[in-house]
């Protein structure tokens, strides 16, 4: 099955300090989904806009990872993502203290197994 969508481009849109910590322009576009889609971003309550911008920046970037988390992980990323107006760059700094934390962890493993080698 294809997938289709259209974007008509509208007028630039300055987000405001009462929509949140985005200082950015957009632009208002129009785009189409199918039902179904539509149904499901609604009952896992995600903002489109958010999750768009997010999937826009995902494509252009040089530089991307992507993890295979849990449901549970997925979801919480979407809801922060959606309703806060972050970006992956937003994310970044706590993903890099997570994985030092990690692998900080990680050599504490290796070198009680080393002082445990008789």
């Amino acid at each position: 099955m294809q997938h289709k969508f259209v974007v008509s481009y509208g007028l630039v849109y300055k987000a405001t300090d009462s929509e949140g910590p985005m200082n950015d322009e957009f632009r208002r576009i129009s785009l189409m989904i199918r039902e179904d889609q539509h149904l499901r971003l609604l009952d896992l309550g995600v903002n489109m806009s958010g999750l768009i911008r997010s999937l826009i920046d995902d494509h252009l970037s040089e530089s991307k990872i992507t993890l295979a988390v849990s449901e549970e992980t997925a979801h919480l990323y979407q809801q922060i993502v959606s309703h806060t107006g972050s970006t992956d760059a937003d994310i970044e700094p706590y993903l890099r203290a997570a994985l030092k934390k990690m692998l900080k962890d990680r050599i504490g493993d290796m070198e009680r197994l080393h002082r445990s080698i008789k």
